[in-house]
């Protein structure tokens, strides 16, 4: 099992590379990068008109004078951006400049590498601040939602998924199914604009806030109403989520399980009268549980990044979700890189863990002996 982990740890390195090269390919022939986006705004066709850029080591560069309101020079046609028609060449070059894109594509992925060694993100083109810092910033909102939420699903689904399975075709099994087609048909963030209207303020009560993971002043409170409040706000998003994510989970445990129960050892087990229990729990959950292992670091990594993202929008959560979202409508590469390397990568980290829980689960499992 060592030789086989140590394996797998050595070809994160390749997988990491792959992924980034791939996606940086891509982004450079994504139109509206953050060059043209400012462009555009000097020449009026933007939300707004900018009146500085954020410069290499966090400084601020102002824009060269010369530009009017509506973002007009005397300048003639300028560079290779559509955008930069009817501005002076200068001005383009310094905007190129200050984004970084003065340099060739290769050069700027190789210094993006070597950063990413340390875990140095570079800065963010719009917010002029350290992209680790901002992760950081937003880390604890969206880990909350991620860890109760997921938590919680596995604690729903397994049993319930158990029940139906050993129930299958029962009253129960029937009632359990409509409440989980329910789950499969409606998105959870439909189910947060349901329990925003209800419950948050909407159009009924407002039991829950809307805003943020705690109230004004909560820092100065006792343990024990932090965590409370805490509760408190994270009750509606972490319910939501749960609410669309469950439903998955619950009917892969019941295949599973359905399955298992169907095979010869069961029958035999029943046959030598061990006791049903010990069936279901001592030799049935061992096998069927290893596929629903499998898909926790895909289940946890989407529950945190993907699946929180229009929770985060509805409740008003700033997370990292949210981060990656404004970072890819404003083209905010290094917010977005940054972040596609930290899930990539807890995303390739997770998974090798899921490997070895299998030899936990069932130590008839040798990794070693596949070819």
């Amino acid at each position: 099992m060592g030789a086989y982990l140590l394996r797998r740890l050595l070809l994160v390195v390749p997988t990491l590379l792959g992924i980034l090269i791939i996606n940086f390919a891509v982004v450079q022939f994504a139109p509206g990068g953050p060059v043209e986006q400012m462009l555009a705004e000097l020449r009026g066709e933007g939300q707004s008109t900018l009146g500085r850029i954020t410069g290499e080591g966090g400084g601020d560069v102002r824009m060269p004078s010369g530009i009017d309101q509506g973002g007009q020079s005397g300048g003639g046609p300028a560079g290779s951006y559509r955008g930069a028609r009817g501005l002076d060449p200068a001005i383009v070059a310094e905007i190129e400049r200050a984004f970084g894109f003065d340099k060739p594509a290769h050069i700027r992925f190789w210094e993006m590498l070597t950063g990413y060694v340390t875990f140095d993100f570079g800065r963010s083109l719009f917010q002029d601040r350290p992209v680790i810092d901002l992760i950081l910033e937003k880390m604890p909102v969206s880990v909350s939602l991620g860890i109760w939420s997921t938590l919680i699903i596995y604690l729903i689904s397994i049993p319930l998924g158990i029940r139906k399975a050993v129930r299958d075709g029962s009253r129960f099994d029937v009632a359990t199914s409509g409440i989980v087609l329910v789950g499969y048909a409606i998105p959870g963030f439909l189910f947060a604009i349901l329990l925003v209207v209800l419950f948050a303020g909407g159009s009924f009560l407002q039991i829950f806030p809307l805003r943020g993971l705690a109230s004004p002043g909560a820092e100065s409170l006792p343990f024990l109403q932090r965590a409370l409040d805490y509760a408190w706000h994270m009750a509606l998003p972490t319910l939501a989520l749960v609410i669309g994510g469950f439903a998955g989970l619950t009917m892969l445990t019941k295949n599973s399980f359905l399955d298992e129960i169907g095979k010869q050892y069961v029958v035999t087990a029943r046959a030598k009268g061990a006791a049903e229990h010990r069936v279901l729990y001592g030799h049935v959950f061992r096998n069927a549980m290893l596929i629903i292992i499998a898909g926790f670091p895909a289940a946890f990594i989407g529950m945190l990044f993907t699946g929180s993202l229009l929770i985060e929008i509805v409740f008003s959560l700033d997370g990292l979700g949210y981060l990656g979202f404004q970072a890819a409508t404003r083209r905010d590469y290094p917010i977005m890189f940054g972040t596609l390397y930290i899930f990539t990568l807890l995303g390739l980290v997770m998974q090798i863990i899921s490997d070895f829980t299998y030899t936990l689960v069932d130590p008839r499992i040798d990794f070693e002996a596949r070819r």
